[in-house]
């Protein structure tokens, strides 16, 4: 719920600068939730645990192109750099860990390591936190930086009652430094739909910026159910946009939007949605693999022509019937979804939002299907 209420937050914002005819503003809101522009550090030793946990996050396993090696081919002091393949404006970043030396100076790793640059920052552990990787968390909040978070990564021989000892130890070094209200994440790296790690997503997407906390979700691989239904409910906050930009909403021409006949913007929105939602050959293919599973098992479960491929052809029959089917529509509900200085200025805003409205909630239900199957079905 709070996930959806985030995409109702920022469809008033956007809905605002559209009473406010700041059209550029939701241009430029349009155009960064398509690229999912998002850095996020992973701060830890390197092994197996947090090699898993950066490739669970890019929807990745061991032997996948592009995967993060357990043992690291960079230099232990050195970056290492992982786009995701299917957003490649989402990247993750392999920072060393915080060194154990004393005097130590938190300002001095934060410089290096260039922290501005990173929208979220989790510190991972196996153990418990050392005490400088602590201060380095303490140095950040006096700076401002909500966005840091601690977690523990279960290694294969972790049980239960192993990880939680690991966490109530952890979080008793974190008050015995300072921390107020510590908060350390459980997290298995290659489940990541067990534990903790929704709970981790919800709150980041309460600390970080709108726009930033939707491209964060865009990205991830869906997971959970509950994880489809909130990206559901962001693409409707970018279908709104992308509508009322198309609409004639202003006599500002806005060069992103064409008008309803050239529907590249729609096909880049349902694109956009077909790889979040994990829908294309590639990502259920790759999930069939990780699951044990018979890949068209998942395959079959997709009834939406769009979530196999997303045309140019039938994104303008979609668009085209919508039009044709606007005097179905209540009145009342095209009213209330229009802005108000708008409501009688065009009938493209009403059919983009009928139309890909429609479409996202068939692929959606595609993406909810095959996740619970893999889910029960799986290994």
């Amino acid at each position: 719920m709070a996930d959806v209420l985030k995409s109702l937050n920022l469809l008033e914002t956007l809905k605002e600068s559209i009473e406010l005819n700041k059209l550029s503003d939701v241009k430029d809101a349009v155009e960064d939730l398509l690229i999912s522009r998002i850095n996020l550090a992973v701060i830890g030793d390197r092994g197996d645990e947090k090699a898993t946990f950066i490739n669970s996050l890019r929807g990745l396993g061991p032997g996948d192109d592009g995967a993060a090696p357990s043992q690291s081919t960079v230099a232990p002091e050195e970056v290492a750099g992982y786009p995701n393949p299917k957003h490649p404006d989402f990247r993750l970043w392999d920072l060393p860990p915080v060194p154990s030396t004393s005097p130590f100076e938190p300002e001095g790793y934060m410089d290096r390591f260039k922290f501005p640059r990173y929208n979220a920052v989790v510190m991972t552990f196996t153990q418990t936190p050392q005490p400088n990787s602590v201060e380095v968390f303490l140095e950040a909040r006096s700076l401002q930086r909500q966005t840091v978070y601690f977690i523990l990564l279960a290694s294969a021989k972790d049980t239960e009652k192993s990880l939680e000892e690991k966490r109530k130890a952890s979080v008793d070094v974190l008050t015995s430094q300072g921390v107020t209200l510590p908060k350390v994440y459980l997290v298995r790296p290659s489940t990541l739909e067990r534990f903790d790690f929704p709970g981790l997503l919800e709150d980041m997407g309460r600390d970080l910026p709108e726009i930033r906390a939707h491209a964060l979700l865009f990205a991830l691989p869906t997971l959970t159910s509950a994880l489809v239904t909130q990206k559901k409910e962001a693409f409707k906050a970018l279908v709104w946009a992308a509508a009322s930009l198309s609409g004639g909403v202003s006599a500002i021409p806005v060069p992103l939007v064409a008008s309803m006949v050239d529907s590249s913007v729609a096909v880049r929105i349902l694109t956009k949605a077909q790889l979040s939602l994990c829908l294309d050959d590639e990502s259920v293919e790759r999930l069939a693999r990780q699951r044990g599973m018979d890949p068209t098992r998942l395959k079959g479960l997709r009834t939406c022509v769009l979530s196999m491929e997303v045309s140019k052809g039938e994104v303008k029959k979609r668009l085209v019937a919508a039009e044709k089917d606007l005097a179905t529509v209540s009145s009342k509900l095209v009213e209330m979804a229009m802005p108000r200085h708008a409501r009688s200025a065009s009938r493209s805003f009403a059919a983009m939002l009928q139309a890909l409205n429609g479409a996202i909630d068939e692929m959606a239900a595609d993406a909810e299907k095959i996740v619970a199957v893999a889910l029960v079905e799986g290994k």
